[in-house]
């Protein structure tokens, strides 16, 4: 086997549902092997072993960041914990996938981005949305000048429930709330049309823990460019996207964080439909990623780059900064 198809070892963090779905996609590339899996008791580990035909389970954290036959760390715990079970794999040289939102907040992020870059490992946000082909594709024909200028980006996603008061994402303590879970995409998505904003303007519906049930987001660029976003936990919403610029637009259907399809709408043009190949909704465009990346020695990925990664971690903050939700973990948290 070459050195640019050779085998990648991954060890799972955690086994809860997104767990479940990226070992899921990993055992089904060919170049993809998972060899453990860890979580806080050997019971939830061998359990997940077992499912998955993965030969080691191990009931706590540092097991598995110690294991030398793990080459990378698919960290999947609830956003409270991935400051410190990112930051004990990178610490044990593991490359490290975070998922999303990457951290509680900038100042994690921050210790997480500089304990990678000061030990030469890698570390990549679970940002599929970045990694996935239609995606690029997109991106291709708005650098290519498709739509002209960007001018407004629109998204929301939003999910009905009901989430009772115990479950995480009414939980503060394990970071929850509609916006790191759910509006971590639209901000994402503004973020890699336009970069990081110079305004921002939110309101929200809290609920009696203190987490956003229901925010609103505007976003404002210097350049006139403005994002209006939204997200939600009691309220199913189109989870639709709209990139309007001064010579066309862009559509997205249902699901715009993996999308199946889009239309391009040009002046004195019919419109244009592009559609995926493969399945749009498979992690293993951010997994094929992280692979080349480790196979090509590179400690960042180009299309989710951490100073990207930063970027939203800001905007998250000044989103909880303007509605006034704080976690129990920061200073000053309820």
């Amino acid at each position: 086997m070459s050195e640019s198809t050779r085998g990648v070892r991954w060890g799972v963090l955690a086994t809860g549902g997104i767990a479940a779905s990226v070992t899921a996609d990993l055992l089904r590339m060919p170049d993809a092997e998972v060899v453990a899996v860890a979580s806080r008791t050997e019971a939830s580990a061998r359990a997940f072993a077992d499912r998955f035909g993965i030969p080691r389970a191990y009931g706590d954290w540092a097991s598995l960041a110690a294991d030398p036959e793990v080459d990378v760390v698919y960290v999947a715990t609830p956003h409270s914990a991935h400051r410190a079970a990112a930051g004990l794999c990178l610490e044990a040289g593991k490359a490290v996938l975070c998922e999303k939102a990457f951290t509680l907040n900038a100042a994690e992020a921050e210790e997480l981005v500089g304990i990678a870059r000061d030990r030469g490992v890698f570390l990549m946000e679970a940002m599929w949305t970045y990694c996935n082909p239609l995606v690029r594709r997109f991106l291709a024909l708005v650098a290519d000048g498709a739509i002209g200028d960007v001018r407004t980006v629109q998204a929301d996603f939003g999910l009905a429930g009901p989430f009772p008061p115990e479950h995480r994402l009414r939980d503060p303590a394990l970071g929850g709330g509609a916006l790191l879970d759910l509006g971590v995409y639209p901000v994402s998505f503004a973020h890699l049309l336009l970069g990081e904003p110079d305004r921002v303007t939110a309101h929200a519906r809290l609920s009696p823990e203190g987490v956003d049930t229901t925010t609103a987001v505007l976003l404002g660029w210097e350049s006139g460019a403005s994002a209006l976003l939204s997200c939600s936990i009691e309220a199913n919403s189109p989870i639709t996207a709209t990139v309007s610029g001064s010579a066309g637009r862009v559509e997205f259907g249902r699901g715009f964080f993996a999308p199946e399809r889009f239309t391009l709408h040009r002046e004195g043009r019919e419109p244009e439909e592009f559609t995926a190949d493969g399945e749009p909704l498979s992690y293993a465009h951010e997994a094929a990623e992280v692979m080349r990346c480790l196979r090509a020695g590179e400690t960042e990925s180009p299309l989710v780059p951490l100073d990207g990664s930063l970027a939203v971690m800001r905007t998250l903050d000044a989103i909880r900064d303007r509605v006034g939700v704080r976690y129990p973990s920061e200073s000053g948290g309820n």
